[in-house]
């Protein structure tokens, strides 16, 4: 390996894009009252999903990734899955009655106020099955190293 590869290396290596991840669950009742109605949803075949309309329990799955900013973690992982249960057992944040997304949404707001200026991607599923992942991108960073 030449001088300028591994200065190229090097480089990427120094601009690498650090995250964190912890993963939590909840359990919760989920309730999709459109569903008992819409006809997009209530088809009455092997699509039907009426039965969304009426409350219903699920173990929601989470995975948080945040930025960290060096090797040695500014943020402890632990710590931070801690503090993030701890919204939901305090009632900062609620589940029930919510998308997987306005889960997420909800999340997000609590994380940038105590994280401001990180990017953070959040998962949450239902029953670890179904789910969505939002990337809250604070930054995109423009790279031009050819690898």
């Amino acid at each position: 390996m030449n001088q300028q590869e591994r200065d190229t290396i090097e480089r990427v290596k120094h601009e690498a894009q650090r995250r964190i991840w912890v993963t939590f669950q909840k359990e919760g009742i989920h309730c999709y009252p459109a569903a008992a109605t819409d006809p997009a949803l209530k088809t009455g075949d092997e699509y039907d999903v009426s039965f969304l309309g009426a409350p219903h329990r699920h173990i929601f799955h989470f995975r948080v990734w945040i930025d960290v900013v060096h090797n040695d973690r500014d943020i402890e992982f632990i710590q931070f899955k801690r503090w993030l249960e701890k919204l939901y057992q305090d009632g900062t944040v609620q589940l029930d009655y919510k998308s997987c997304e306005m889960m997420a949404d909800d999340l997000y707001l609590q994380i940038a106020g105590k994280y401001p200026g990180r990017s953070v991607w959040i998962e949450v599923s239902e029953d670890g099955e179904n789910g969505a992942l939002i990337k809250y991108e604070t930054h995109r960073p423009n790279i031009n190293i050819a690898i």
